[in-house]
């Protein structure tokens, strides 16, 4: 039963010339028998009275204990039903029928207004038209009954008839007509649809009871007469297409003896779809599959999945999807593929196993596609191999040191707190080891800094074979590199290590045939006595490194509590100094020179001193090295050169000032500019400017640092060597640059009477200032025997506490004076 053009009474005028005219007479009799207020009408004043032969269209429904009951039916409906009883259920009834009452009454009774529907039952074939009329009324004894009109309208038609004629598939029968032998020679069309007609091009009255071999169709076609033949007799049917060029046909054949059912479609479209598809699928550079969804059984690769993957077209289609995950992911991609839907984008990138057995980071796109019969997915396979590759790489340098390509300091750090988060669960240790190259800067001042680069990523690989496990060696910068021995050590384990590790670093490294040997030295803090924290065991290790390097290098130490009461001093320091500089605490002292030969003092020693207002007097020898490392010498030394230049401008014309210049003053390439400004803003002759510099200055940027000597040179002002024989190679300085003074250290004038050795180097560097023609100058003078010995190997001038000590610049005048009436009264 199927129900449609469902309509209430209200619109029943629309139909009225397809139905009889007693639908409208029941509507206006149910209409007129509604009375004022009420929504429905007595059963009686419907149903009783001038129906005449209505009444043996009529069905009385009622509803007994909430089941819907036939209470009363007519002879037509009795027919209509196949039924002849009453007080049945409507269950009991052929279901075309009840549905048809059931939805009719159930209208009927919610919206209290008679309800019209259109029925369809099928018997025998034909498709018969009822209209079912359901009037709802009140009963007497209470509830409602519902009479329902049911008649048939006159229109009947053939369903299969009907379906043939309607389908756009086309649906033609056959009929094979034999030759003198017997077989099949040619076939008559004896039915056909409008599709068929439509399909292939001519009238159906034109086709109808047509030979095929009259031509005229892509059906007379020799190659499709042969299929035909084929049919015949020998089985039940088959399928094949028809390409006409501009059209394809696909035919279904059925047989039956002599006769072939045929039913065909204009497949041309999905054709087409299908050869776009190879070409797109075939010729795409990106390699793609199509799969099947339920065996995941590859069913087609294209040219780009084969020569990306390696695999033959044959053994692709022998696999499985399986074979090309890597196991570890075999749970992950089955779990994924039992999600896809229609629509299938990669959330993460996948791997995929090539033929010759490397991994591929792959992202993979699918799309559901029905392939020659099997439910498939297409699949798009974009490489992102070499993108994860790149990706990997800026991580890992984001990680890791350029030079050496060992962890960095954020790495580092990183690690050691994971190390840290471990060692507290079990109540272990964690040794953090700072490590720092000794003599590596002589390296790159010497041989420059490629030479320098080449020796951290020796160092490098040294500490990545002797540092393994869980442990992680890292450069945090420069030559500075850093430990973390995650394992629980003790402080005997942690010794022998940094012992094995100075032996190892400081062994000679071969570079370009150049044999370079450094040290190394090493300061460790142990968790969680030194540290709970990673900055806490940095900071501590490094305090301990500074006590290894002030050792002189070469050994490790351990974190001790005094290191931090140290540091804290030299923060305080630093603090001290930088707010002595602003506050002008700083002051010159100056020690005069004295001439052996003339008796007079031929210049004055600038020293810088430092008048704290807490700490009184702070030693140069304290605060000078932390100047020098925080940056303040620069600044610091050019107020020295201004102040000192300004105060020899009160003395005797022939009086020199000296000033000493630390290093550091050389590395900010503005000392010429310095000194130039000083002497102008002065007005001192460059003559009367002595600059006193240590051998450290040829250690660093020799070229560049002989440069800047040679244009103080070349305004005049002298240039002193300080602390001669102290060092490593002070005879080869004398042949770089010529020196006007050398000064001989006090350490060699302290012993001058009770050591030989003293007199030897005094006598050997007066003997070389004398050929060199070289002013020499001893410092420390405090005796005179000390005087006497000097006076004798021909030393040109002296200074020391036998004179005077450092005076300030207001006492100048005085010593001057005094010095000179002393030596009026010794003529």
């Amino acid at each position: 039963m199927i129900m449609a053009n469902k309509k209430s009474a209200k619109t029943s005028a629309k139909f009225s010339s397809e139905m009889f005219a007693d639908v409208p007479v029941l509507q206006r009799k149910w209409q007129a028998a509604v009375r004022p207020g009420e929504k429905l009408p007595h059963y009686e004043d419907v149903m009783l009275g001038s129906l005449g032969r209505l009444a043996d269209h009529i069905v009385l429904l009622r509803n007994v204990d909430g089941v819907l009951s036939v209470s009363h039916t007519g002879r037509y409906v009795q027919t209509w039903l196949n039924d002849e009883r009453w007080d049945i259920p409507l269950s009991a009834l052929p279901p075309d029928c009840a549905t048809a009452l059931t939805e009719a009454a159930a209208n009927a009774r919610e919206n209290c207004r008679p309800y019209l529907a259109s029925a369809h039952c099928v018997r025998d074939g034909l498709v018969r038209t009822f209209d079912v009329l359901a009037l709802p009324t009140r009963s007497r004894w209470g509830g409602i009954l519902v009479g329902v009109y049911v008649n048939e309208r006159n229109a009947q038609y053939n369903l299969l008839d009907t379906i043939f004629s309607a389908t756009d598939e086309g649906v033609l029968s056959l009929a094979a007509i034999r030759d003198a032998r017997g077989e099949a020679a040619d076939f008559q069309i004896v039915h056909l649809n409008q599709g068929a007609a439509r399909l292939l091009m001519q009238p159906a009255t034109e086709l109808l009871w047509r030979r095929l071999s009259a031509g005229g169709n892509p059906l007379a076609a020799p190659a499709v007469m042969n299929c035909l033949r084929g049919f015949v007799g020998n089985g039940p049917g088959g399928q094949f297409e028809i390409d006409s060029g501009d059209r394809c046909l696909r035919l279904g054949v059925t047989a039956f003896g002599d006769m072939l059912s045929l039913t065909f479609s204009d497949v041309t479209a999905l054709k087409q779809r299908e050869l776009s598809f190879r070409l797109l699928f075939e010729n795409n550079p990106m390699p793609m599959w199509v799969f099947d969804a339920g065996t995941m059984e590859f069913l087609s690769v294209n040219d780009a999945a084969v020569q990306h993957y390696g695999y033959s077209r044959d053994r692709f289609l022998d696999m499985t999807l399986r074979q090309i995950w890597p196991e570890d992911e075999w749970g992950a991609h089955s779990a994924a593929l039992r999600e896809v839907g229609d629509v299938y984008q990669s959330s993460r990138d996948w791997r995929h196993i090539r033929a010759d057995g490397t991994e591929i980071h792959v992202l993979t796109f699918g799309r559901r596609v029905a392939f020659e019969g099997r439910d498939g997915y297409l699949v798009a396979v974009v490489d992102i191999t070499e993108r994860r590759a790149a990706e990997a790489r800026i991580a890992h340098m984001a990680h890791h040191d350029g030079l050496t390509n060992l962890p960095n300091r954020d790495f580092y750090q990183e690690r050691l707190r994971e190390a840290l988060e471990r060692s507290r669960s079990g109540n272990r240790r964690v040794a953090v080891m700072c490590i720092d190259l000794d003599l590596f800067k002589n390296v790159n001042d010497s041989f420059g800094h490629p030479m320098g680069d080449r020796l951290l990523k020796l160092v490098a690989e040294r500490l990545r074979e002797v540092v393994r496990d869980d442990n992680v060696a890292a450069r945090l910068g420069g030559d500075e590199f850093a430990i973390v021995l995650a394992a629980d050590v003790s402080p005997n384990e942690a010794s022998g290590f940094a012992e094995r590790l100075i032996d190892v670093l400081s062994a000679p490294y071969k570079i370009d045939g150049l044999e370079v040997v450094v040290g190394a030295s090493i300061g460790i803090a142990l968790s969680p006595g030194d540290g709970t924290t990673s900055e806490e065991l940095l900071r501590n290790a490094d305090m301990a490194l500074y006590r290894a390097k002030s050792d002189g290098g070469g050994v490790h130490h351990f974190f001790e509590a005094a290191m931090n009461e140290q540091a804290q001093k030299r923060r305080d320091m630093e603090r001290d100094l930088r707010a002595a500089f602003s506050n002008g605490e700083f002051e010159l002292h100056y020690q005069p020179l004295v001439d052996i030969a003339a008796d007079r003092i031929s210049g004055f020693e600038s020293l810088l001193r430092w008048q704290h207002p807490q700490k009184g007097m702070v030693s140069p020898a304290e605060f000078i090295p932390v100047a020098e490392d925080i940056g303040l010498i620069v600044a610091l030394g050019e107020w020295v050169l201004r102040e000192a230049c300004a105060e020899a401008m009160k003395w005797p014309a022939d009086v020199k000032v000296a000033v000493n210049l630390s290093p550091v003053q050389f590395r900010s390439r503005n000392l010429v500019q310095a000194v130039i400004s000083a002497l102008a803003h002065s007005g001192l002759s460059a003559r009367r400017l002595e600059l006193e510099i240590t051998e450290s200055v040829f250690l660093a940027e020799t070229e560049a640092n002989l440069a800047i000597l040679h244009q103080l040179r070349e305004l005049g002002v002298s240039i002193s060597m300080d602390d001669f024989g102290t060092g490593y190679s002070s005879l080869s300085y004398l042949r770089s640059f010529p020196f006007d003074k050398i000064k001989i250290d006090r350490s060699f004038v302290k012993d001058l009477a009770r050591r030989s050795d003293c007199l030897a180097i005094v006598r050997a560097i007066s003997g070389l200032g004398r050929s060199l023609k070289i002013t020499t100058t001893a410092e420390g003078v405090e005796t005179t025997d000390q005087l006497d010995w000097l006076r004798a190997e021909g030393c040109n001038e002296v200074q020391g506490f036998l004179f005077s000590a450092a005076r300030p610049g207001h006492e100048i005048a005085a010593l001057l004076s005094g010095f000179a009436e002393r030596a009026s009264k010794a003529a």
